[in-house]
């Protein structure tokens, strides 16, 4: 009958963590919803893409502070996504989740990073896009993670990037 209370006892209180965490991170995407302008939407035509690669999008997190995830209209979940510059933006092309579209105009740094809202590597894995969300005063910067397949385009990305963008 001990055994069976503690029992008891201790599932409750796991599924109390595990309802407060839910709770948190629903009042953390309602707060950012807020403050972070909604992500631009893909172009009907984006043309042909100079790049293509497949991976791990990692996260999008505030500019510089790399375990402040950003969670709102789900960019806040990782999972398989594929890449893919063209003259205009970057794809973002999420499996299964909304993905979005970053500007070229909007692009203010690419470069490579070891670790990113909890996924940390000891090597600079992660390929880091920084760009401004929405416009004017209510624009936003943020780093934008993704974790290539084949780490050996992430050079070709850095270049080619850099020179179409206002970097």
């Amino acid at each position: 009958m001990d055994r069976l209370l503690l029992t008891l006892v201790f599932v409750a209180l796991l599924l109390l963590c595990v309802y407060g965490m839910w709770r948190g991170w629903r009042r953390q995407a309602r707060t950012q919803s807020v403050r972070i302008p909604p992500f631009p939407q893909r172009p009907a035509d984006p043309g042909a893409p100079q790049l293509e690669t497949t991976g791990l999008y990692v996260a999008t997190t505030y500019a510089g502070h790399w375990q402040e995830r950003i969670v709102t209209r789900g960019a806040g979940l990782r999972g398989p996504a594929t890449l893919r510059l063209h003259a205009d933006g970057i794809d973002v092309d999420r499996a299964g989740m909304p993905g979005f579209w970053i500007p070229r105009a909007a692009i203010t740094a690419v470069a490579t990073g070891k670790g990113m809202a909890g996924k940390v590597m000891g090597t600079d894995s992660l390929l880091i896009v920084t760009w401004r969300a929405g416009e004017g005063d209510d624009a936003v910067e943020v780093d934008t993670g993704f974790r290539a397949d084949d780490r050996g385009v992430y050079p070709e990305w850095i270049d080619k990037v850099k020179g179409g963008a206002q970097v």
